[in-house]
């Protein structure tokens, strides 16, 4: 049972009701975190915006973006965000079995390379950022380019931020 009733999409007021109406077109529900939050539509509209700009700009591809909010999650054991973010990546392609292998990316011959290396920052940002090492770090930049590794970097923050919040305020997963 959730700690905060979330508001019914009926309660939005109109800065809340835009958002609503991108996540109805996208998705068809409205997720519970996004309804939770427009009980300050100020925070619900930037973590919307933050969201967004996240998973639709740079160069990083959107399958790789959710594959890491799936892993952040597991790691963090955050039910409502792995099931939100495993059924997107499964419309991006993903197998039962590629999820499944998230949680032994490391012996997995399902990634490639550069899937490890990234794997391997949101694993270790998640458990403790401040030991991202030169061997990880030499990794990373192996595949990736500064500004993508930013953008990894800001899908792991953002999903630790996403799976502290829902797992506090016990949401509910959106059905």
């Amino acid at each position: 049972m959730p700690r905060i009733r979330p508001l019914d999409t009926t309660e939005a007021g109109p800065e809340s009701q835009a958002v609503f109406d991108a996540f109805l077109a996208q998705r068809g529900n409205v997720p519970n975190m996004f309804r939770t939050l427009a009980l300050v539509p100020e925070i619900m509209t930037t973590a919307a915006a933050h969201m967004k700009a996240v998973f639709n700009a740079g160069k990083v591809p959107l399958r790789l973006k959710e594959m890491l909010a799936v892993r952040v999650s597991q790691v963090n054991a955050c039910a409502y965000c792995l099931a939100s973010h495993t059924m997107l990546l499964k419309q991006l392609g993903a197998t039962d079995e590629t999820i499944a292998d998230l949680e032994a990316w490391e012996a997995s011959g399902t990634f490639s390379p550069a899937e490890k290396a990234a794997l391997g920052l949101a694993e270790q940002m998640t458990r403790d950022a401040t030991r991202v090492d030169e061997a990880l770090w030499n990794s990373l930049k192996e595949h990736f380019s500064d500004s993508e590794i930013v953008e990894l970097v800001s899908v792991i923050g953002l999903f630790n931020y996403f799976n502290r919040v829902n797992d506090a305020l016990h949401v509910e997963i959106t059905r």
